[in-house]
């Protein structure tokens, strides 16, 4: 079972401690547990809209079209290249920053936890995907949060995974322990081209992200992982592309084009890269 356990306050960033159903802290700030097990610390005053994130609606495209298995050779692909100190050791702390509705920590934890203790944090700006998320797991850890503001002591974490998301490199480090690892999912230049051949009139050339490093960060390993699939049904291609931010960025003749569509065979072009925090090696 989660315990909700080692979370900081995102107002003054003291202990929080857990009484009952509430996270409180020494200044008389709390948090209420909600019932599906998940603690809510994005402040209001931290919030940068009413309700941040992912839609209800953009949740449960999510967790359709992933709940398929249309795209877990990616989450082979991350087992596959774990570096050898995270491989090898007895128990690990994980955080996923930027979750969503937690199918990849999931499966994830599921298959690490087999040999050996696996703390994990899921951490979404989301409602919507937090919610969804901490029902379907008690394991873990669930938190509405920001990755401008990750609510947790610094050093607490082993291994943190940004999927698809916004990273904030000095929060990143703040969080890891010393040797601590980054791992950085990204798209590949040729990720959904069939799709998005359909969505754009015109395909932007593919600009590397951060081909200039990461300050704190050593670049310790990169792979490039493609994988072919296929969507037979309408509501699979609607739900893929509710989930990119293709459904905000093509325009409206794209969009309709694709939600024509019947059947499509696609590419998934999927870049992992690992980063070590600068800084001594962390044993367990």
């Amino acid at each position: 079972m989660s315990n909700l356990e080692n979370f900081c306050c995102p107002l003054d960033q003291s202990a929080l401690q857990r009484q009952e159903r509430t996270l409180v802290c020494a200044h008389g700030h709390s948090f209420d547990i909600a019932k599906t097990g998940y603690v809510n610390l994005l402040p209001v005053q931290k919030k940068h809209s009413k309700d941040p994130g992912d839609s209800k609606e953009m949740v449960a495209s999510r967790r359709a079209f992933l709940s398929n298995g249309y795209y877990d050779p990616v989450i082979e692909a991350v087992l596959a290249s774990l570096p050898d100190s995270l491989a090898s050791a007895n128990s690990l702390d994980v955080l996923d920053a930027g979750c969503g509705e937690g199918h990849y920590l999931r499966q994830l934890t599921e298959q690490l936890s087999a040999t050996r203790d696996v703390s994990a944090v899921g951490l979404d700006i989301s409602k919507w995907a937090i919610t969804d998320a901490s029902k379907r797991s008690k394991t873990i850890d669930w938190i509405v949060g920001s990755n401008a503001h990750v609510p947790v002591a610094s050093g607490r974490f082993d291994w943190l995974i940004c999927a698809f998301g916004f990273p904030v490199f000095e929060e990143f480090h703040r969080v890891l322990n010393d040797g601590g690892y980054l791992l950085l999912i990204e798209s590949g230049a040729d990720h959904l081209i069939e799709l998005r051949q359909v969505l754009y009139p015109e395909i932007k050339p593919y600009r590397a992200t951060f081909a200039e490093g990461i300050e704190g960060f050593d670049l310790v390993q990169e792979k490039n992982h493609r994988f072919s699939f296929s969507l037979s049904t309408q509501e699979d291609i609607g739900q893929l592309l509710s989930m990119t931010p293709h459904i905000h960025k093509a325009p409206y003749e794209g969009r309709k084009a694709a939600q024509a569509l019947q059947q499509i065979d696609l590419t998934a072009d999927i870049k992992l890269r690992w980063y070590q925090k600068q800084g001594k090696s962390h044993a367990k």
